[in-house]
């Protein structure tokens, strides 16, 4: 099975019918083939679509090769000033951004994230770029908060893995923020992040699920309910890679820093890509450069 999803590349041949793009043009790809017949699909809302064939999940294979071939439509170009690896993590960026448009973030939207790993640094970046005023970022690990608040963050709390502790987290939370969450983005989907992003939304707030880190969690869902708190499902994205190459074009949101490590692509260099990321540490994205 080829895994990968995220990537950017340089066109080298194009079909008869392919009139917008030539070979040498470099390209952002957006990995989702959807059927374009489904009700879904005709809503235009595609993500959704059941019968998606998006790469590197079983069985069509992924990007993770030294060619592929993919739908023109799917293949975005970059701006001279928008390198390939900027064009690859589009597509992390691009979950980003659909959630803050499932969230409706504003200037007027004071922003909640829980986690500081690469979808919880995205989503802090996107919400900045939609304007959120004040944005404060939770996660267990020091190291990726430091990473947050050089991001840019208002602030960051540091939390345990204890459902205990919810209730003095929650106040510490309200406390780091100084004013009102009304927007939380859950970006690990655990039950304790889930629970915690309900209790310190304001009521009438909106909860964003972006991570699914488990398929079953137990949330307080009754106590949010009688608040009007929102939880809105956010799956993968639509219409996001031009929005996304514009953000990094006009320099509103920078994503370099986000690439720790860079590797060839030997079966050496490749393996140890996987352990560097499987080892966490300070890796955040890991970039493969044929």
């Amino acid at each position: 099975m080829v895994i990968g999803h995220e990537c950017a590349g340089i066109i080298e041949e194009t079909g008869s019918e392919v009139k917008d793009l030539v070979p040498g043009d470099r390209v952002a790809l957006e990995p989702g083939i959807s059927c374009w017949r489904c009700d879904l699909c005709k809503e235009g809302r595609y993500n959704l679509c059941p019968d998606m064939k998006f790469f590197g999940l079983p069985p069509f294979h992924g990007s993770l090769a030294r060619q592929i071939v993919h739908p023109a439509y799917l293949c975005f170009k970059l701006p001279d000033n928008v390198s390939l690896e900027e064009g690859a993590l589009c597509e992390p960026l691009s979950v980003a951004v659909h959630a803050c448009r499932r969230g409706n973030i504003s200037p007027e939207t004071n922003v909640l994230v829980m986690g500081a790993g690469p979808i919880g640094l995205v989503t802090l970046l996107a919400a900045r770029a939609f304007g959120a005023p004040r944005i404060v970022n939770v996660d267990v690990d020091g190291n990726r908060l430091s990473v947050a608040k050089e991001l840019g963050a208002d602030g960051v709390v540091q939390v345990s893995t204890n459902m205990q502790d919810i209730p003095k987290e929650v106040e510490t939370i309200c406390n780091v923020m100084g004013a009102k969450v009304d927007v939380s983005f859950d970006c690990a989907g655990l039950s304790k992040t889930m629970s915690t992003a309900q209790s310190v939304t304001r009521a009438g707030g909106k909860v964003c699920l972006v991570g699914l880190g488990h398929n079953e969690m137990t949330v307080p869902l009754t106590p949010a309910a009688a608040r009007e708190v929102d939880v809105i499902g956010v799956f993968r994205y639509k219409n996001t890679w031009p929005l996304c190459i514009e953000l990094l074009r006009s320099g509103k949101i920078d994503v370099k820093p986000l690439i720790t490590h860079r590797f060839g692509f030997s079966q050496k260099e490749i393996e140890e890509a996987f352990e560097t990321s499987a080892g966490g540490g300070n890796a955040i994205k890991v970039m493969f450069n044929l």
